[in-house]
């Protein structure tokens, strides 16, 4: 029997986080083991007249193109990828690996390799986002990979992604729709603000956010949401901090970032380990040493570290910042191959100030 929280998921993110319609082209993308949700999500596309198309991959594959293709595969776009990004109305993405750490083997320089070979599309998926001519949704179906990552049983894990999403509510969208009042009220009173002064554990940085736009994450753009963000400006960071848990990209985790800023600039970088891959993504173009991205998480049924993105960058209490590519619907002008999230735990001793006033303390928003 498929899991009822299955059948919620594929509800939520086809009618309320896509907003899927008849007629529009949407790509849905997975590992094969995302199977039982694929279908579920396929069906309720079908229903609403969308001309849905699905694209099941295999794990492992891209390990074998790292490893051994050219330089010239590597950097090679297929041009059904183009066509999600520059054509489609919809792009509904499932993390879904049986194995995170496939790509650990593969030499860093052929990695950057081959995210800068993606710099243009990545661009392009941004400015249509921007313009509201591209949806798009990340979610994920639970599995083994993610569980062990999170030092959880499977169950136990599935059950956090569930609760995460407010799946155990007989009407999740409800839950979704109180959680964008709150960040909205929160957004408007971020308007027209100008600096932002964040102090934490071996953390004081400040930085600009005058002529900037915060966006309020839903559940519309990732799944779970519970976030809001902006492109600060990018010659304003200055000062240190440093990232409580583990930053992962491109299937390798750095521990213990470190970073210090100069007019914007990454000038110092630190990792108790990793430090030779933080360095070579740090090096892969300009705007890598530039920040994209500054947000608040805010959903509070993510209150632990479970090493992936997704989800740890939504953490009630704590801030994340992205080295690398801006969202342009900000009013970031930085462009990079790069976008990397980093977060830091605020919850105990921690605290924001935007234009002096205090806004968060110990995770806790006090406006």
């Amino acid at each position: 029997m498929i899991d009822l929280r299955l059948q919620r998921m594929a509800h939520v993110l086809v009618n309320y986080s896509l907003g899927l319609k008849k007629g529009e082209r949407c790509a849905i993308e997975a590992d094969a083991q995302a199977a039982p949700l694929l279908r579920e999500v396929y069906r309720v596309a079908l229903r609403t007249g969308a001309l849905a198309e699905v694209f099941p991959s295999i794990t492992g594959l891209k390990e074998i193109l790292m490893k051994e293709g050219s330089d010239e595969q590597i950097t090679s776009i297929p041009p059904i990828r183009r066509l999600f990004i520059e054509e489609y109305d919809c792009h509904l993405l499932f993390f879904s690996t049986d194995n995170t750490k496939s790509m650990s083997g593969v030499d860093s320089e052929r990695i950057a390799l081959a995210q800068k070979a993606q710099i243009e599309l990545q661009r392009t998926g941004m400015q249509r986002s921007a313009e509201q001519t591209l949806r798009t949704c990340a979610a994920m179906f639970p599995t083994n990979a993610y569980a062990q990552d999170a030092e959880m049983s499977l169950s136990d894990f599935a059950e956090f992604v569930f609760h995460a999403c407010f799946l155990n509510d007989e009407d999740p969208v409800a839950r979704w729709r109180e959680l964008a009042q709150e960040q909205e009220r929160l957004v408007q009173w971020l308007k027209g603000k100008r600096t932002v002064h964040v102090v934490g554990k071996d953390t004081d940085l400040t930085l600009s956010i005058e002529g900037r736009t915060f966006i309020s994450d839903d559940g519309h753009a990732n799944f779970p949401g519970g976030e809001f963000y902006t492109g600060p400006v990018e010659t304003s960071a200055n000062g240190f901090i440093r990232y409580s848990f583990p930053a992962s990209f491109g299937g390798y985790s750095i521990e213990d970032v470190r970073l210090r800023f100069e007019n914007g600039v990454v000038v110092e970088a630190h990792a108790a380990h990793g430090q030779d891959y933080l360095d070579k993504m740090l090096s892969m173009d300009e705007g890598a040493r530039r920040l994209g991205e500054f947000a608040f998480g805010n959903n509070p049924h993510v209150n632990r570290c479970v090493k992936n993105i997704l989800f740890d960058e939504k953490m009630g209490g704590t801030i994340h910042l992205a080295l690398g590519a801006g969202y342009p619907k900000t009013g970031s002008v930085n462009h990079s191959s790069l976008h990397w999230d980093m977060v830091c735990d605020l919850r105990e001793g921690g605290e924001v100030r935007v234009d002096g006033e205090l806004f968060s303390k110990d995770g806790k928003f006090v406006i």
